[in-house]
């Protein structure tokens, strides 16, 4: 249904430009998205110092360089790095990526502390995860409208600032907090990344010159999926070596077994809370710096049509 779709009502022009298209560009950019994501998202699992993730992460870096080097000598590169010498559109990136690196964590963390901590069923879990995507699905189109009126940069940075502050709030969750706790904060997370997903989408799409939009949307599809592998990396990395990991573990399997006693299971409970804690207020502070990059582009140029 969506092909059919998206071939029925999406009509196009389609400006034609002469040249041949970059192979040699297209499987580096390939191969270093794909190690770099495989490096961080296995290094939790197999550890930093594994020959798998350090050699994913190796190799992934390396074809990033080599991308970078390659792209400025063809004359039609898959990836024009002369799009970053725009003030707005560089800046948006940043944004985009700091954005992805902070809120990304909420989806990443929330399930081990609702089905660990607080022994909630997986199907209870999902339930409760999902006042965020219902907050963004239903204020982004509000969002986006604002933007069209008032301009993308402090309406993109009030919208981080919220989503900041919601971490902070986030952060603030233990053993002892109740199912609206945990709703109302996701409700705020939501209504802050909803505020700046769309202006901060519209500020890149609107600054990449004419002919260079697809271009632009592969930029922030990038920005995305490197924002979310870093964040997962990030957060699993603080939770897992302030022993958060192995204390929600330790609670399943007493829980099971009826094994912990009320001072262990305590204790236990402390240390998931201060890892989960812990990595909550660092992804508030890469929003927060997400939030100066966002009032430091400077002003988008609106195009007439």
């Amino acid at each position: 249904l969506g092909f059919f779709a998206t071939w029925y009502f999406l009509k196009e022009k389609v400006n034609k430009r002469p040249g041949r298209f970059d192979p040699l560009g297209a499987v580096l950019l390939a191969v270093g998205l794909a190690g770099v994501t495989l490096g961080l998202s296995f290094g939790q699992e197999l550890g930093w110092t594994s020959p798998l993730v350090l050699t994913s992460l190796g190799v992934g870096i390396s074809a990033l360089i080599a991308l970078y080097i390659v792209e400025h000598r063809v004359s039609y590169p898959v990836i024009d790095f002369a799009l970053l010498r725009r003030r707005v559109f560089f800046s948006a990136n940043i944004s985009l990526i700091l954005s992805f690196m902070s809120l990304f964590a909420v989806s990443f963390l929330l399930p081990f502390y609702l089905e660990q901590l607080h022994a909630f069923p997986t199907v209870q879990a999902g339930l409760l995860l999902t006042p965020l995507p219902i907050t963004i699905a239903c204020i982004a189109p509000i969002s986006g409208s604002l933007a069209d009126r008032i301009g993308t940069r402090w309406l993109a940075a009030i919208g981080l600032s919220i989503s900041c502050l919601g971490l902070v709030l986030l952060s603030q969750l233990n053993a002892q907090s109740s199912t609206w706790d945990i709703i109302w904060r996701l409700v705020f997370i939501g209504a802050g990344q909803a505020l700046f997903q769309s202006p901060n989408n519209s500020a890149l799409m609107g600054d990449a010159p004419a002919g260079q939009q697809g271009v632009a949307s592969g930029f922030l599809a990038t920005g995305r999926v490197v924002g979310q592998s870093i964040s997962v990396a990030l957060a699993g990395a603080i939770f897992t070596a302030l022993g958060g990991a192995t204390a929600g573990l330790s609670l399943v399997v007493g829980r099971q077994h009826n094994t912990l006693s009320p001072e262990h299971m305590s204790a236990l409970q402390q240390t998931f809370a201060h890892s989960f804690q812990t990595a909550f207020i660092v992804c508030a502070c890469i929003a927060a710096t997400g939030v100066l990059t966002s009032l430091v582009r400077g002003k988008e140029q609106r195009k007439r049509t």
